[in-house]
């Protein structure tokens, strides 16, 4: 039997994978939901990055599960969620956004291209030392969740050249849904909220204290509750359509 629940599709951050969703995910009970792996992640780290790739497995997704979705989406992932509500908006019940509200370009960016060339000098990718930044930033039980999904910082460098040509604020403002923008008080990534926030027609903006970047992970429990509800007023008959 289908379920009446409006389903997710969960997008994940950059070098990550649909693994990451993994403690959230738990915390969803009977909805119908997917978690995704974006080109060059996880287990397509063979293919090749690009956006338009991207959003389209996204609605691939939505399709899985009936069409129409809301669309939940963390640091690359956001950037991901909104070009494919901007592509098809009549799939997508409302969307959002965690840790992805700064407009990407070059000089934003450059923190990922140096990453990556640290990272990469090293014998296995820097996958280790990847992993015991996520040991000590995340509760276990996600911090395994995410080796075991793979780290994929070879996909950098395609990342860094799609977002600096994304123009988010376009791509946001071409939604007519709902929005949810969620923000750590301490996320680096909060630059612009305020544009971002102007830019939706129906949005909203969260900051939630003491909390970062990696809130959706280090928090999951939290942010799970933020899902739901989000998922809750985007299936009211008020917002659909």
């Amino acid at each position: 039997m289908m379920s009446d629940l409006l389903p997710i599709v969960f997008v994940h951050g950059i070098r990550l994978s649909g693994a990451a969703w993994t403690v959230v995910a738990e915390h969803m009970g009977r909805r119908p939901i997917l978690a995704i792996d974006l080109p060059g992640h996880g287990q397509r780290r063979d293919e090749r990055f690009t956006l338009p790739a991207a959003a389209e497995t996204v609605l691939e997704a939505v399709d899985q599960l009936g069409g129409r979705a809301l669309v939940v989406g963390h640091s690359l992932g956001g950037y991901v969620s909104i070009a494919a509500a901007a592509r098809a908006p009549e799939r997508v019940a409302g969307l959002v956004v965690a840790g992805s509200t700064a407009v990407p370009n070059r000089v934003l960016m450059s923190p990922f291209s140096l990453m990556h060339r640290i990272l990469s000098a090293q014998p296995d990718g820097g996958e280790r030392v990847s992993g015991r930044i996520f040991d000590a930033s995340l509760p276990e039980s996600v911090a395994r969740a995410v080796k075991n999904g793979g780290i994929a910082t070879e996909a950098i460098p395609d990342v860094v050249r799609a977002l600096a040509k994304f123009h988010v604020l376009s791509g946001l403002s071409a939604y007519p849904g709902p929005v949810w923008l969620v923000n750590g008080a301490h996320d680096h990534l909060r630059l612009h909220e305020r544009r971002f926030a102007e830019a939706c027609s129906h949005g909203r903006l969260l900051v939630v204290p003491r909390a970062g970047h990696y809130l959706p992970l280090a928090r999951p429990e939290d942010f799970s509750r933020m899902v739901l509800d989000a998922a809750a007023a985007a299936a009211s008959p008020a917002l659909a359509g």
